[in-house]
């Protein structure tokens, strides 16, 4: 981690499976977080706004590293799992939405599993299960910053 990260936490409130992101946000917000973190509850980054965000990121934080975190879909056998890989997110992508791509890495947390069958949807995630899976992700993040002196 870097003094010119940026975390950026996507999603939406609206559904439970997608709330992981600002979750995490909220979460580093209110840890008073040391870096610029944008997408929480109350101002959320989402499909409808994503792209406008997005283009203040460029202009408020240019050249910043930027750490995406967004929930996915994926096999039964991955739920609950935290991934971090190099490259961006594909917000949307799971649903079938079009959306820019976000980050140089990317945190994703599966919440749901995908049926090929059925096509792409969000059964009945319980709350808490994206909230714990939230608080691994952002305790990591404040842990990573300690460990930097930020």
């Amino acid at each position: 981690m870097r003094d010119n990260t940026l975390i950026v936490c996507i999603g939406t409130d609206k559904c439970i499976g997608d709330s992981l992101g600002p979750l995490v946000g909220t979460f580093l917000k209110e840890a008073n977080f040391p870096l610029p973190v944008i997408g929480t509850l109350q101002n959320p980054a989402h499909a409808v706004n994503l792209e406008e965000i997005l283009c203040d990121i460029s202009c408020q934080y240019p050249n910043h590293f930027i750490i995406a975190i967004d929930a996915c879909l994926g096999f039964e056998d991955n739920l609950g799992d935290i991934q971090i890989k190099s490259g961006p997110v594909h917000p949307g992508k799971g649903v079938g939405k079009n959306l820019p791509t976000v980050g140089d890495i990317s945190i994703v947390g599966v919440v749901d599993s995908i049926d090929i069958k059925e096509g792409y949807w969000l059964k009945n995630i319980r709350l808490n299960f994206i909230w714990d899976m939230a608080k691994i992700i952002s305790e990591g993040l404040i842990l990573a910053a300690k460990q930097k002196g930020m």
